[in-house]
């Protein structure tokens, strides 16, 4: 049987967000930044990348470190991070880098032969002058580098711009000439910040951070992480650096505004930043995402789902799974380890004390980790499966399932009951214990035929980490 393909994409313990795809070459390469299992900030590690053959989505390849961060200039002890970055193809035929380290808001250049690197430091994005861009009176400060070269121009978007802060005033566009480092024409904005959107149509899905570009046809897309962090938005232009339209959301990390399968409004992942990209492989189009795990900001992951344009150009927003790079549903028997749940939630939050904080020790949300320490091939599970506490799986082409296993571990006694809706009736319950090391419980569980979702929700004491489970 071919190897199926799940979200994330790569192996569970691998963190790599603000993916930006492309196809070099018959086989996709995923750029972008890398952080740490159990990290204190993002972006700790060093830029690697992450390859597929673009007729089978399920088996990615590590390619190597492509930049390590004591690259960067007066880096050696590693104080600067290596912040999201792209890349293109210059009119040389060799691959460019673009990234900006923490430390400084200019625009850093490495290039390479090969798409998979090693990317050596080239330059920096600068004005005729020699001034770094970033750098003279007036300019706005750099973050998270889009590229996009057609002929001799490479066409250059960055930006971050909080809520509120009338000092940044949106997603800007840079031309750079041949040397791919050169301005030769000056940024512009075309997206706005939040203060200044009044009457632009971008009103609620302001320009955030997360640029990113791609052209289909004779349109432009510019994607974008927008004020709500959660979602990835795109604006549509027949112009690369004017004109832009606001189109919708591509994804949001958590479904928010998706009625598909819950009320629009019901966020069922816990949300965060996001940042990705769309690309077509072979005949179908994709958005790449991330989202969050461990119970932080700082160890996120990617994950990808196909994507349709409708005829006049616009996307519809697409709903999260846990089988976005399989091409249909995961099939309907077999173990498979929880990381690739994408619904993660309590059916109801629990109230806060009166401080409006939960203590530091205890945290009522369940979430997707490993064991271990940043690098070790641990398979993910979900932690902290308290009261209520749900995780859904989407979708399965399920026939004559009768059985269902778990594996789970913990200081917990209850029953975790079986839905094919997150909301819809109990079809059994599978009692589970304490312990201390991983145990399998099972139950006679029959699942309808069909496409379905699963849910599985914890009713008991104490807290339970949930490995796995198995469709017999």
């Amino acid at each position: 049987m071919k190897k199926q393909g799940f979200n994330p994409y790569l192996p569970s313990w691998e963190y790599i967000p603000d993916g930006e795809p492309y196809v070099f070459n018959d086989r996709v390469y995923v750029y972008g930044s890398h952080d740490r299992f159990n990290g204190y900030a993002f972006c700790l590690n060093d830029y690697v990348c992450w390859s597929a053959p673009v007729d089978n989505l399920a088996d990615w390849r590590y390619e190597g470190v492509i930049l390590r961060a004591e690259d960067v200039e007066n880096n050696d002890d590693r104080d600067s991070c290596l912040y999201a970055p792209d890349v293109t193809v210059g009119p040389d035929g060799r691959y460019y880098l673009y990234y900006v380290d923490s430390r400084r808001s200019i625009v850093s250049v490495a290039v390479s032969d090969t798409p998979a690197g090693y990317y050596n430091f080239y330059g920096y994005v600068h004005y005729p002058d020699g001034t770094r861009l970033g750098e003279r009176e007036g300019d706005e400060p750099q973050f998270d580098p889009a590229v996009l070269t057609e002929g001799d121009k490479t066409y250059l978007y960055t930006g971050f711009c909080a809520r509120g802060d009338k000092s940044r005033h949106g997603a800007m566009a840079t031309v750079l000439g041949p040397d791919m480092l050169t301005i030769i024409e000056e940024p512009v904005f075309i997206v706005p910040s939040q203060p200044y959107s009044e009457g632009t149509g971008y009103e609620g899905h302001e320009f955030f951070e997360a640029p990113s570009i791609r052209k289909r046809g004779d349109t432009y897309y510019f994607i974008y992480s927008s004020i709500v962090m959660h979602e990835l938005c795109y604006a549509t232009s027949k112009h690369p650096t004017k004109d832009f339209k606001y189109g919708g959301v591509i994804v949001s990390n958590c479904d928010l505004h998706i009625d598909s399968y819950k009320p629009a409004n019901m966020m069922a992942y816990y949300p965060g930043n996001n940042h990705g990209s769309i690309v077509q492989i072979k005949d179908k189009w994709y958005i790449f995402y991330h989202r969050h795990t461990n119970g932080t900001q700082y160890s996120r992951q990617g994950c990808m789902e196909e994507i349709k344009f409708l005829e006049d150009g616009s996307i519809p927003q697409v709903e999260i799974t846990s089988c976005g790079s399989n091409g249909g549903p995961l099939e309907g028997k077999g173990e498979y380890a929880t990381y690739i749940a994408c619904n993660l939630f309590l059916k109801e939050d629990p109230k806060l004390p009166g401080n409006g904080r939960w203590p530091m020790f205890y945290n009522p949300y369940p979430y997707i980790t490993q064991d271990g320490k940043d690098g070790d091939e641990e398979l993910g599970y979900i932690a902290n499966m308290q009261y209520s506490a749900t995780a859904g799986f989407k979708y399965f082409d399920c026939k004559g399932i009768k059985k269902i296993k778990i594996k789970v571990r913990g200081y917990c006694r209850g029953d975790f009951e079986v839905r094919t809706k997150w909301d819809g009736p109990v079809l059994g319950t599978i009692p589970v214990v304490f312990s201390n090391c991983w145990k399998e419980y099972s139950a006679d569980i029959a699942i309808p035929d069909g496409i379905n979702a699963l849910y599985f929700t914890y009713a008991g004491t104490g807290s339970a980490s949930f490995a796995s489970f198995t469709l017999e």
